[in-house]
């Protein structure tokens, strides 16, 4: 599958996941009724496209700050390259120093040179990742300094498209679904497991869904 922004595209897909979804949950049939479905390309802009090495390289260095911070670092990283991020080996070989002058802070770069590193010598094959399940393509990320399951996940959906994905630990699907729910506190993984249980195979429209709510 391509990006998000392309499974957005797909009507058919679409109209079924929300079909499923809103069969088996009436709170997330309340949820998607309420929301234009166009407005959701909106929020498809917010997702980190291109190739998977460089979803990873933004993903790393977007950890913990925010939106406008991270964009400043990419933009001045592609200034020292020609207005392109570099490949795994020009990084490998570029001085530290030149590229903590971009804002990269030394233990973000630390995880960028390991990712680059698993790239060069094989042991990190990201051409081959769209032939994996989920549960094995997170399994080979959360190998590399820096990447969890959050970003993994985050991988699946904006650059894999995959449509079965719910980042259970990310503060906006805690927050939207307390919100939606009711609930008194910000749900754990666990509950969300539990509430989410109906809606596979299309947990991804879900959590745009989710994700989207907050907004309102």
């Amino acid at each position: 599958m391509a990006h998000l922004k392309r499974l957005l595209s797909d009507i058919k897909e679409w109209s079924m996941g929300t079909s499923h979804l809103c069969k088996v949950d009436k709170t997330m049939q309340k949820l998607i009724k309420g929301i234009d479905y166009h407005e959701l390309f909106k929020l498809s802009e917010n997702y980190h496209r291109g190739n998977p090495y460089e979803s990873l390289v933004i993903a790393i260095i977007s950890q913990q700050i925010s939106d406008s911070a991270a964009d400043s670092i990419i933009r001045r990283l592609k200034s020292l390259f020609d207005g392109r991020l570099p490949s795994p080996g020009r990084l490998l070989k570029t001085n530290g120093k030149r590229l903590r002058s971009a804002g990269i802070s030394p233990q973000k770069l630390l995880y960028l040179r390991d990712l680059c590193k698993r790239i060069k010598n094989g042991s990190l094959e990201l051409k081959k990742m769209n032939k994996l399940e989920n549960e094995d393509i997170i399994g080979e990320l959360d190998a590399v300094k820096g990447i969890g399951r959050w970003t993994a996940e985050m991988f699946l959906i904006s650059n894999l498209g995959r449509l079965d994905v719910l980042p259970a630990d990310d503060l906006g699907i805690r927050k939207a679904i307390k919100k939606a729910y009711g609930l008194r506190n910000l749900p754990e993984r666990k509950s969300i497991e539990k509430i989410s249980g109906d809606w596979a195979p299309y947990r991804t429209i879900a959590a745009i869904y989710l994700w989207r709510s907050l907004r309102k």
